[in-house]
């Protein structure tokens, strides 16, 4: 059987994006491997949120490309972002590339990548080194080419949001998840998402709990349900019902689902996180008592320039209502440190909002400029050093606060969930 070897960068989603990719393999006759140098297919879903990001696939893509010197069949291929934003030019950058496919199209790559392989395999099958016996199966519709045919597809497809519904099968996994939309509406001037993931779609809710019911059947018991701006959910396509959003709708119904113990969500955003979801923490004792709820900035000025349409009052009284909902209610952050025009007044601003809500983490990170957003253009850019110390004093009021926290949990009982052995 061919085997398929796939590498993640970036966020939860791609996770879920990759899970699919693989599932669609499997079923094609594929077996899923965690060694590159016996791959017969190796793909990078990639992430660009942060340059760093990208320069991580593309030198991981470049070094694998070693391995066509033994495996001359081997096919390379980009999905994600990346893919999605960088499209041909990737072929310069990476001369052994075989395939780029885009954000809303992760349901083609199999048969892309199939098919090349396929027919790079029957033009060698005389040659005494072949041993591998492919049963792939070409999906109906799928992208004929020639062996040597660089594959790129980072069109517009409607529905796409539909199409990451599957999961490779394991037994009693205890943890997955779900992803219930695609896409942003946002347009904040530092992330080029909305590009590259396009608008705000979302799944119907009946579709999303088959997902997460199968799952539980499969021994499942927590889901995280993932989207860009995850409880704007459904705000375009589906009605309030009795003043609940439709996403408190989704919460709900997938609080239904028996055999389902905890429930995840990342990452809301601060318009749309309206009193009905603060009070669903009230009454339904499956969500998690955590939220990732990122800040970005404690200026109003940099909020502004950062185009995230709320000021700092707002984000802090949203986390204390959530705080007086769910009093063990933990809450984690992303900041931005060193945006185009940050003052040291501005950078005091986010200090005193750290200090004052004591995130339990806060993920910090320098300002990075992406192609063809805004702030990529403003004046004002600061120097790598100033970005490297606003960075390093967050970090060091966050290991305060978590050293604090912690010490306080000592002699307590808590529960938690095993999920396996730790990455690190």
């Amino acid at each position: 059987m061919p085997r398929v070897f796939i590498k993640t960068y970036g966020c939860q989603m791609n996770e879920r994006d990759s899970e699919q990719v693989a599932r669609m393999f499997v079923e094609g006759g594929y077996t899923l491997t965690g060694e590159e140098q016996e791959a017969d297919a190796i793909l990078v879903n990639t992430c660009s949120v942060r340059d760093q990001a990208e320069q991580k696939a593309l030198g991981k893509m470049g070094m694998m490309g070693k391995h066509r010197e033994r495996r001359s069949h081997v096919v390379y291929g980009f999905m994600g972002c990346m893919a999605q934003s960088r499209g041909e030019e990737l072929f310069d950058r990476v001369p052994h590339l075989d395939v780029v496919v885009g954000t809303q199209k992760y349901h083609r790559v199999f048969s892309y990548v199939d098919d090349i392989l396929r027919k790079r395999m029957e033009g060698r099958m005389d040659e005494p080194s072949m041993s591998l016996e492919g049963n792939a199966v070409e999906e109906e519709g799928a992208h004929t080419t020639s062996p040597d045919r660089k594959v790129v597809d980072t069109g517009v497809e409607e529905g796409s949001q539909n199409t990451i519904r599957d999961h490779v099968a394991a037994n009693k996994r205890p943890s997955a998840f779900v992803s219930i939309m695609q896409g942003c509406n946002m347009r904040c001037s530092f992330c080029i998402v909305p590009d590259t993931r396009g608008g705000e779609r979302g799944r119907p809710i009946s579709d999303i709990v088959k997902e997460v019911e199968r799952l539980a059947f499969q021994g499942t018991k927590e889901v995280t349900l993932l989207g860009q701006i995850v409880n704007l959910y459904g705000r375009t396509e589906f009605k309030r019902v009795n003043g609940k959003s439709p996403f408190v709708q989704l919460l709900e119904a997938v609080h239904e689902v028996e055999g389902i113990e905890r429930i995840r969500f990342t990452s809301p955003h601060p318009i749309g996180y309206r009193d009905d979801l603060v009070e669903a923490f009230t009454y339904l004792p499956k969500l998690c008592s955590h939220i990732h709820f990122p800040m970005q900035s404690g200026s109003d000025r940099i909020l502004k320039a950062m185009r995230r349409p709320y000021r700092n009052e707002k984000f802090i009284a949203i986390c204390e209502k959530m705080k007086a909902a769910r009093a063990d209610l933990a809450i984690t952050t992303d900041i931005i440190v060193g945006f185009p025009t940050e003052t040291d007044e501005d950078f005091q601003d986010t200090v005193e909002c750290m200090k004052r809500l004591q995130f339990d983490n806060s993920f910090i990170f320098r300002y990075s400029k992406r192609k063809d957003t805004p702030a990529a253009e403003m004046e004002g850019q600061l120097p790598e050093t100033v970005k490297e110390e606003r960075n390093q004093e967050l970090l060091r009021i966050q290991g305060e606060i978590a050293i604090r926290k912690n010490a306080e949990l000592i002699g307590t009982c808590q529960e938690i969930l095993c999920t396996g052995p730790s990455k690190t």
